[in-house]
């Protein structure tokens, strides 16, 4: 009998334990638990280590929202300080790093919008917490069929986000494709979190050319932030740009070199 490996990932111990040992006694399902992100990871990368990877990771939709003093974790790029890693984010980084290991989020109440999230970053089911567990094993069992799982009474409304997503990326990348080559290289430095003095240097441009360049992105984009549009470019699928790499070392934000 083929054996199905499940990682559940879940910072309320109990629930996480809980669902690890009813999986447990499936005849069929080998099962671990994970309290946070980073833990999961730190899974992933053992079992695929010893030859025995995960085949479907049971991730809570609320993940990461409180740190294990109860106080709210903080969003964003302190995320990578606080170790704090949310589920949606957790759900992105293994589709695109362990594409064979199939996702499914546990929520604990129906939102369309944070399903159609999930769906994007690659998650291939959204379920209910308190579904029953003959329901789960047939999501788990049905996502390596590489079926996808919503509950019907979501799916109207995932559908309505995801096509509203999709004009949103349209309207982004158009106004993307408005910008000169040397407009774009500026904003990909800006989603690389680069200032103005660091752009100059990779770019061998003066500060005051590079400003002139941020303020064309930035009316060419609509918007009236760096912020904004860097939001707006990741909408429109612009990546970072590329650290670069002298002697060996690579440079980071503004210029220094990484030791």
């Amino acid at each position: 009998m083929a054996r199905i490996r499940v990682l559940v990932v879940d910072d309320h111990r109990i629930f996480a334990e809980s669902l690890a040992a009813a999986l447990a006694a499936e005849p069929d399902v080998d099962v671990s638990a994970a309290g946070s992100g980073p833990a999961a990871l730190r899974a992933l990368e053992r079992a695929a280590a010893e030859g025995r990877g995960y085949d479907v990771l049971l991730v809570d939709a609320e993940l990461g929202a409180l740190t294990a003093g109860g106080a709210h974790a903080v969003p964003g790029p302190r995320q990578e300080e606080t170790g704090v890693v949310d589920g949606i984010s957790l759900v992105a980084g293994v589709s695109s790093g362990r594409p064979a290991v199939r996702s499914v989020v546990l929520a604990e109440k129906d939102d369309p919008r944070a399903a159609a999230r999930a769906l994007q970053a690659g998650a291939s089911g959204w379920v209910a917490k308190d579904c029953s567990l003959q329901r789960l094993l047939a999501v788990i069992r049905g996502v390596l069929r590489d079926e996808t799982h919503l509950p019907p009474a979501l799916l109207t409304g995932v559908l309505r986000e995801l096509t509203a997503a999709r004009k949103h990326r349209t309207e982004s990348e158009r106004l993307v494709e408005s910008l000169t080559p040397r407009e774009r290289e500026v904003l990909r430095c800006m989603v690389a979190g680069l200032g103005r003095k660091a752009v100059a240097e990779r770019l061998f441009l003066s500060p005051h050319t590079v400003r002139t360049h941020m303020q064309n992105v930035l009316g060419k984009l609509g918007v009236h932030s760096t912020l904004a549009a860097v939001a707006l470019a990741r909408r429109a699928g612009v990546g970072p740009a590329e650290p670069q790499v002298l002697s060996g070392n690579v440079v980071e934000r503004g210029g220094q070199l990484a030791q």
